[in-house]
């Protein structure tokens, strides 16, 4: 399957997709995470138990959600708790084995910005906020983060700190006591960096099989580096692709007639 025959979203979206197990709990965001923890339900992981902010456990969507308040998260759910119960029984207990969070920025060490670009006071573009991500990137046992890789994104320092990954990395973040690991995987268009685990730092470890390493340095704000060995990951197969677009066509005919819009 060459390049032309799937988009970057698609291919992220596949990547994050394998990377989550069968019986996962899994604290899902709006967006690429939801597509690839549905993906991924769909295909290998049919069992996954997905929980979204609003309240739903072990929801299975046959349409992909517009927001964590859509109703095909509660129709589809086991069952719909209050917020306090998601946030107290299920991730401070440490219940949720991983948390799928998207961001604005994110930084070498996986802290992630969702705040404000540019400074707090007088920001050039002010972004919905972090809403539950902070307690997630704290408590969940470990965060994939999905981004769209460019040097605005992935940058030396962030405008404002809304989700703690390693800090400072060098172990701070264990000497902080925070519960979880912290941000385990950062999946991007490029490829997928994980944490050096000798300074917390994060690495370029696989890339797709039409990116160089050297592309996937220009595209990060710091000095990127690469683990020992920099893998090729698979492009998605048809089973991959027929079952992520058959989700988002389902998912658009839903929306254009709950709003009366041709398909």
């Amino acid at each position: 399957m060459s390049v032309r025959d799937w988009t970057a979203d698609e291919m992220m979206t596949v990547t994050a997709a394998r990377m989550l197990w069968d019986r996962a709990v899994c604290f899902v965001g709006i967006g690429l995470p939801s597509a690839a923890a549905n993906l991924a339900r769909l295909l290998h992981a049919p069992d996954i138990v997905l929980i979204y902010e609003s309240g739903t456990i072990g929801t299975r969507p046959d349409v992909l959600p517009l927001s964590i308040g859509d109703g095909e998260l509660a129709e589809t759910a086991t069952c719909v708790v209050p917020l306090p119960e998601i946030f107290a029984y299920w991730l401070q207990s440490g219940r949720i084995d991983v948390g799928f969070l998207g961001a604005a920025q994110v930084d070498r060490y996986g802290n992630l910005n969702s705040t404000v670009i540019g400074p707090y006071d007088q920001p050039k573009t002010r972004l919905p906020g972090a809403g539950g991500a902070p307690e997630i990137a704290t408590h969940a046992q470990q965060v994939f983060v999905v981004l769209k890789q460019s040097p605005r994104s992935f940058v030396p320092s962030l405008d404002f700190v809304s989700s703690a990954g390693f800090l400072s990395g060098h172990g701070e973040r264990a000497r902080q006591g925070a519960p979880g690991r912290g941000p385990q995987a950062i999946i991007t268009d490029y490829g997928v960096m994980r944490p050096d685990p000798t300074n917390d730092e994060f690495v370029l470890v696989a890339r797709y099989d039409h990116v160089t390493v050297e592309a996937a340095i220009a595209a990060c704000g710091w000095p990127l580096r690469t683990g020992a060995a920099v893998e090729v990951i698979a492009p998605p197969s048809l089973l991959e692709l027929e079952a992520l677009r058959e989700l988002h066509a389902r998912t658009r005919a839903a929306h254009a007639a709950a709003v009366k819009l041709p398909i």
